[in-house]
């Protein structure tokens, strides 16, 4: 293949590409400012905490009637639910069709008695990051506290043992290596909040900074 060929064979695949993307926009899934993947990008803060099963917990605690602490076996022995939803990163990519299967979080809230004065979450992970949340979010039929990714356990850059997945907000609000909830009565925002992200993260009202 002559220089020619290869340039030629670059600029149809660059064609094919955009007219792919125009094609995701025209459905109406692609948010605003957004890319599209094929691929799964792992990005978080710090590293990926060395966690082992037997010490592992999920726990719920603020403003509920009782806390709320669960092993590993009590938490994967809950109902699980799988959803399929598109996700939306706020360094601009967007994957589509991804499936996860976990606690959803309707359900969770089913387990405590929250209390009248509560109305946001502070997302708890392992090594310190948090995210908040209006505790309506967590409604959404769509939001999962996820043990699997295309039917297999989480790999441990995206998540492993359990992550949250609320798709209808920007990726970084699906907290991985979710260790537990902290129902609170005022809103409180979590690590990336306090550096500058938006408060709520809306990708179709392109909310990533504020």
């Amino acid at each position: 293949m002559s220089i020619f060929d290869a340039m030629r064979r670059v600029e149809r695949l660059r064609e094919a590409d955009r007219r792919r993307q125009e094609r995701n926009l025209g459905t109406g899934r692609l948010p605003p400012g957004q890319v599209l993947t094929e691929k799964f990008p792992v990005l978080h803060y710090g590293g990926i905490p060395r966690i082992d099963l037997a010490d592992w917990t999920f726990e719920v605690w603020g403003s509920v009637e009782e806390p709320l602490v669960l092993d590993w076996d009590a938490f994967s022995a809950l109902p699980q639910t799988t959803i399929t939803a598109d996700i939306h990163c706020v360094t601009r990519w967007s994957k589509f069709d991804t499936t996860w299967t976990g606690v959803a979080g309707k359900d969770i809230l089913q387990l405590v008695k929250i209390k009248p004065e509560a109305s946001h979450v502070m997302v708890h992970a392992y090594g310190g990051y948090t995210t908040n949340l209006p505790i309506e979010a967590l409604l959404d039929e769509d939001v999962v506290f996820a043990i699997l990714y295309d039917g297999k356990p989480l790999s441990p850059e995206h998540g492993w043992p359990m992550r949250l997945v609320v798709p209808r907000r920007y990726f970084w609000k699906s907290a991985k290596w979710c260790r537990g909830l902290e129902f609170m009565p005022h809103d409180r925002r979590g690590f990336w909040e306090m550096y500058g992200y938006h408060n709520d993260g809306d990708p179709w009202k392109e909310e990533r900074f504020g």
